[in-house]
């Protein structure tokens, strides 16, 4: 956990915003996978760890806007639970290392609740994104499972992800020491990389890289041949010379700040003339975006920006035809490119989303776009210092996409089917992606960056 002061300025900084009624902060419990007492990997809430720190199950955090009062909900450890675990803190003593005063059991909760709903007290909690915590919810208020979903609060909502996008310098740390262990991950991802390699030997090793700093993965590992596939998490594969391998992973530190890198190399150590000629293409498209991360800047317009870098690289190379702007305003280069430029990170990976793409992405400002591809752009809104994001540029050659806009002739003016579907079948996909800082003054790389130019990837490969 980071100091108590910082959980205690947080939970006052929500006082300032929230002045009336109380918030519920209902920690995770845990899953089992098969049976009980076999659970997955616990991972607390995100929002429940921004304010009040602790990392255990079955706990819950309370707030008082009107009187003040904090409290912390959770049980002793029984002398069974001490037999499996060890020694544990009583939960005064967990409450009293994030500044907490007020504690009471868990069975307490609820007729809190209940006497807060009667006194029709208005009670904020945030979207639910497990089945296990509507559930505990309902039952903690004595309501239906459709009704839980009336107590979502889109005051709340708003003012946790105004606290949460901007990362103080604890966090920034944090995010280094993800990005660290990243690094680790991406270079023996490259180094590995040799034919007759099954992909799941490198996805294991990765993993067991995160797993070796206490932490974890920040998402499920997308390593594949078939980067042409953006989520490809599917690594029974045999490396083949010369084939792209794509690998977009990341790591959590232990207070759960992620990494998100992506690179894209050759099986083998070295990228035919071909393979340059669209890397390059993409290499310019995130040293361009990076470039243009500032405060002030929309998101939305360096995705744009970006796009126009793509489009401009294709039509070089014959693959697209006319103006690049024009292609893009049509949304032509999106066969290519999908996707959005990039995303919010921080303590989750695509950072708060659970609490709503739109509201942490877009505002009354910058609305989302209805148009293929720029649909799926994650951030459009005004960049602000402190805001941490990812810049992940990608060309793809999605077979099945490719005869789709042939067959009905979607942007048959700015786009050289033909060329495209005899020369770069089985070509596969290209993306890299960094993690950038937003500062006051324009951007810092989170962390050392990967390699990324062509020599710089060739080389790691050889050594």
């Amino acid at each position: 956990m980071f100091r108590k002061d910082v959980y205690i300025d947080r939970r006052n900084r929500l006082k300032d915003k929230m002045k009336s009624g109380l918030v519920l902060f209902l920690g995770n419990q845990e899953s089992a996978f098969n049976y009980p007492d076999n659970t997955y990997h616990f991972r607390q809430d995100s929002s429940f760890l921004y304010f009040f720190g602790l990392d255990m199950p079955n706990i819950a955090g309370l707030i008082d806007f009107e009187s003040g009062k904090e409290y912390l909900f959770g049980n002793d450890f029984t002398i069974d639970d001490i037999i499996w675990m060890g020694p544990q803190p009583k939960i005064k003593e967990l409450a009293a290392q994030v500044g907490i005063e007020n504690t009471e059991p868990i069975n307490h909760l609820g007729n809190y609740l209940r006497n807060a709903n009667n006194q029709e007290r208005i009670i904020h909690v945030l979207p639910f994104y497990r089945g296990d915590t509507i559930i505990q919810f309902s039952n903690l208020l004595e309501i239906s499972h459709t009704e839980a979903e009336n107590y979502i609060s889109v005051d709340l909502i708003k003012a946790v992800i105004e606290m949460r996008s901007i990362k103080d310098k604890h966090e920034v740390e944090e995010l280094i020491k993800a990005a660290a262990i990243g690094y680790k991950m991406h270079v023996t991802s490259m180094k590995m990389a040799k034919p007759g390699i099954l992909e799941q030997e490198i996805a294991g090793a990765l993993e067991g890289i995160a797993s070796s700093y206490g932490s974890a993965l920040s998402f499920p590992i997308i390593l594949s041949q078939n980067g042409e596939t953006l989520h490809n998490h599917y690594h029974g594969n045999i490396l083949e010379e010369g084939r792209l391998l794509l690998t977009d992973t990341g790591a959590e530190t232990n207070l759960h700040y992620a990494s998100d890198n992506t690179r894209t190399f050759p099986v083998g150590g070295k990228f035919s003339q071909k393979q340059k000629d669209i890397y390059n293409i993409v290499l310019n498209g995130i040293n361009h975006g990076t470039s243009l991360i500032k405060p002030g800047v929309t998101y939305l317009s360096v995705h744009l920006e970006v796009a126009k870098i793509l489009a401009k690289g294709l039509i070089d190379l014959g693959l697209m035809k006319g103006n690049p702007e024009d292609a893009v305003r049509e949304g032509a280069h999106a066969m290519f490119m999908p996707h959005g430029l990039g995303h919010m990170m921080g303590l989750d990976v695509h950072d708060m989303e659970n609490l709503g793409e739109d509201y942490v992405g877009y505002d009354n400002e910058i609305r989302r776009s209805t148009q293929f591809g720029l649909r799926g752009l994650r951030l459009g809104r005004k960049l602000q210092p402190g805001f941490v994001l990812t810049n992940e540029p990608g060309i793809y050659f999605i077979p099945d996409l490719v005869k789709k806009w042939k067959a009905e002739k979607i942007n048959s003016s700015f786009i050289n089917y033909d060329k495209v579907l005899d020369e770069y079948s089985g070509f596969g996909g290209i993306r890299l992606e960094d993690d950038i800082l937003v500062t006051e003054t324009g951007h810092q790389l989170i962390g050392k960056r990967i390699p990324i130019t062509i020599e710089e990837v060739e080389e790691t490969m050889r050594s």
